[in-house]
């Protein structure tokens, strides 16, 4: 049973789905949380009524990073610990093999941020404030950020944002790549809801496939498998 995140399907989405983060008041990702994210998106992965994702945090706020309450009682052995429950939860995140889309609301902070980067597309209010913030309380971007930004941003960008730890408004966001599309506050999640409805009609395998040869640092056989496993699905009509 989880406590803080939760999978939803809704008649008025039919085959989407809706990742939910509710750890109130600022959905702070503690090693419970990251280890729901986990078994969440497992579950998103192998339901076959689920064919589109959206990943949201409620209409407030999206993610503020880590539980700093937690990290303050960790010692360095704890803290590599919870490191790797972290980047467990965002790697499943990004390895769910359908089309996802995250609905950022208000702030997107430190992990929180990385989480958004997990998915493949990112729409965002457009009062929302960004940033790779870890450095403001002494520590760094875990759970594999710093890499995670870069790949966005560039190298020397990353660097600067996680430097520096600054807040970034919506409109350099969407500049920088950290977000794909803005929308009115209150709509972003019925944006988001449209974006992925685009998708539900389409094969599974197909999109697995794609999504694995865009993301995934794949061998030419292994390239070669999945484009065979798209002949495979259709064979078994």
């Amino acid at each position: 049973m989880r406590e803080f995140v939760s999978v939803h399907v809704s008649e008025q989405h039919p085959g989407l789905g809706t990742l939910l983060l509710a750890r109130t008041p600022s959905n702070t990702l503690s090693r419970q949380t990251c280890r729901e994210l986990v078994s969440a998106a497992n579950e998103i992965s192998e339901r076959d009524d689920i064919a589109s994702v959206i990943l949201f945090g409620g209409h407030d706020i999206f993610c503020t990073g880590d539980d700093l309450s937690e990290l303050e009682t960790l010692n360095r052995h704890e803290a590599e610990s919870a490191d790797r429950v972290r980047r467990d939860a965002i790697d499943a995140v990004a390895s769910i093999p359908k089309p996802t889309v995250a609905a950022v609301t208000g702030y997107a902070l430190g992990s929180g941020l990385s989480l958004a980067l997990a998915a493949d597309w990112r729409i965002s209010g457009d009062n929302v404030k960004v940033g790779a913030t870890e450095v403001l309380s002494g520590l760094l971007p875990g759970g594999g950020g710093c890499a995670r930004l870069a790949r966005v941003v560039g190298h020397s960008r990353a660097k600067e944002l996680a430097f520096s730890g600054r807040f970034v408004d919506a409109k350099e966001a969407l500049t920088l790549g950290l977000v794909d599309e803005l929308a009115a506050p209150d709509h972003v999640y019925d944006v988001a809801a449209a974006w992925a409805a685009r998708f539900v009609d389409a094969s599974p395998a197909a999109l697995a496939g794609v999504k694995a040869l865009i993301d995934g640092d794949l061998s030419a056989a292994e390239q070669q498998r999945r484009y065979g496993e798209v002949f495979g699905s259709r064979e078994g009509r």
